[in-house]
């Protein structure tokens, strides 16, 4: 267990010179950060909760770059970016003479040589082996605690050349700083594009619902009564609508609650994590799928990237759990994925970009807001590949239909005022102990960006702390997407080998869609 997860400041007398100004990359007395109390904001209700012992929660992304890193010049981009926003010059503070007192995010001077570490790595073991030493190291950061007295976060610069790029970065946040989409937002925010080094990057626009199911169409110019019959059919349809959301969103919460109150239950398979996961190293391994492949699929079986992306996830579960156990083909499986999901409109990279220029909010909301999701995964041997897509899809559909995260944010909220953080505590961990996995996709530049004059070839987000033993994640990029999957090693010691099943899957679904197009175009079955 990190002994620094539960640790909590004394708030005490601040008497230092608040007059100065918060001195960004400066080095403070004895080496370490210096309070300055110049504002105070509470610790939301989830990054509470990321500060239980049961929920060490830390997120630890890797960005491998194109050049050798230019220390002096990441200080300087660093100084100017991250360290200004106000949760990375903030500690977190707790007055203990309080009665039922809550931390309180206090704004200090950031020490960068207290979070841009550059460690003396062994020569002979980064150039025998440079991606085995890259991820060794990365995966080392999540049993090392975090010193809770100073911002909490760290930038680790590995300047070595790898099969994927000529150097990298490991940032490691804690959870409690902020959610996985808004940390992703911020450091784009931090970066520039490589077409242009003074214009921000470019991001996929957000998809757009037309509109919600149960909307009432503006009825046009019509006969009286035709616009009467479109108006009763509208009103019929708005009203089915409505019953079918509030009918899927009443099970999906039934299905939660049951779930975090320990009656209802995974199965114990080879995937799901013994007792005390969340205290146990973590390997973060990773692997580079084509996004040309994922949306061929997409667009050949009229499917949506996310469809495509978790059929992949079951498929390659599927090769998994049947070479590991030697069931059965014909048996079936379902695990569940809990999918954590942001409430919180997150900021533009333009209004975060201003927020780290003037080193203020601007209004911009930010913390971490998570509404909880369970996702099944059907684990079978299907003949055809597209199969798994196919019911993916239909899983995904029908939680389209449903408040499940929204339901679930609340709730937790409500638990968490009438009955303290331990309860909010014990309703998840429950949560995460009766489901499988965890599952998150998201959604990067379309573009190459720089960071500090080093363009970003990869981006490979992971997170540790939580009661999974397995936790996968994709990560799209210009024209790839990153599956990363960080795992407890004494449950997957072969994850290498899990990434294989995931590559193989996506081959063998890809090759599927093809013989469907060619069979569309000319109208003659293909022999498989």
């Amino acid at each position: 267990m990190d002994p620094g997860a539960s640790a909590t400041l004394r708030k005490r007398a601040l008497s230092v010179d608040t007059a100065a100004a918060i001195g960004f990359g400066s080095k403070a007395a004895g080496g370490r950060d210096g309070a300055v109390a110049v504002e105070e904001e509470p610790v939301s209700p989830t990054g509470r909760l990321f500060r239980e012992p049961s929920f060490r929660c830390h997120i630890v992304a890797v960005f491998g770059l194109a050049a050798p890193v230019d220390v002096p010049a990441l200080r300087d981009g660093v100084a100017a970016t991250l360290a200004r926003h106000p949760r990375f010059c903030s500690v977190q503070v707790l007055d203990e003479s309080e009665k039922d007192a809550r931390p309180k995010w206090v704004r200090t001077a950031v020490n960068l040589d207290n979070h841009i570490i550059v460690p003396d790595l062994d020569p002979a073991a980064t150039s025998a082996d440079p991606d085995k030493a890259l991820e060794d190291y990365v995966s080392s950061l999540s049993s090392r605690p975090m010193d809770q007295s100073i911002p909490l976060w760290e930038l680790h610069v590995l300047d070595f050349p790898t099969s994927d790029a000529a150097a990298a970065v490991a940032l490691r946040v804690h959870h409690s700083v902020g959610d996985g989409v808004s940390m992703l937002s911020l450091f784009m925010a931090c970066t520039r594009s490589a077409a242009d080094p003074d214009a921000l990057p470019s991001l996929p626009p957000a998809r757009r619902r037309a509109g919600p199911v149960y909307a009432v169409p503006r009825p046009t110019a019509a006969a009286g009564g035709a616009l009467l019959l479109d108006a009763l059919a509208a009103l019929a349809a708005w009203v089915v609508a409505l019953l079918v959301l509030a009918w899927h969103t009443a099970v999906d919460v039934a299905l939660f609650f049951a779930t975090a109150a320990s009656l209802l239950g995974d199965a114990r398979t080879v995937l799901k994590g013994e007792g005390g996961t969340e205290f146990r190293p973590r390997r973060f391994v990773n692997r580079t799928l084509s996004l040309d492949d994922i949306k061929f699929v997409k667009n050949t079986m009229s499917y949506t990237v996310n469809d495509v992306l978790l059929g992949i996830t079951s498929a390659a579960l599927s090769r998994y759990y049947f070479r590991k156990t030697g069931e059965s083909v014909s048996k079936s499986v379902t695990v569940r994925s809990a999918v954590l999901v942001n409430l919180r409109p997150t900021p533009g990279i333009q209004t975060l970009a201003s927020m780290m220029e003037t080193g203020k909010d601007n209004g911009a909301r930010w913390g971490n807001k998570i509404g909880y999701m369970l996702i099944p995964f059907h684990l079978a041997r299907h003949d055809d590949p597209i199969e798994y897509v196919r019911r993916a899809a239909k899983v995904a559909n029908r939680k389209k239909s449903s408040m499940e995260s929204i339901f679930t944010f609340w709730s937790g909220d409500m638990v968490l005022k009438l009955f303290g953080i331990k309860a909010a505590a014990a309703l998840c961990y429950n949560m995460f102990t009766h489901t499988t996995l965890s599952f998150s996709n998201m959604v990067g530049p379309t573009e190459q960006v720089t960071f500090c004059r080093n363009p970003i070839v990869y981006i490979a987000p992971g997170t540790y702390g939580h009661p999974h033993a397995l936790t996968i994640h994709y990560q799209s990029y210009m024209n790839t997407v990153k599956l990363v999957l960080s795992v407890d090693e004494s449950r997957f010691p072969d994850c290498h080998q899990l990434l294989d099943d995931f590559a193989e899957s996506l081959r063998l679904i890809r090759e599927a869609a093809s013989r469907k197009s060619e069979e569309a175009q000319d109208g003659t079955p293909i022999p498989s």
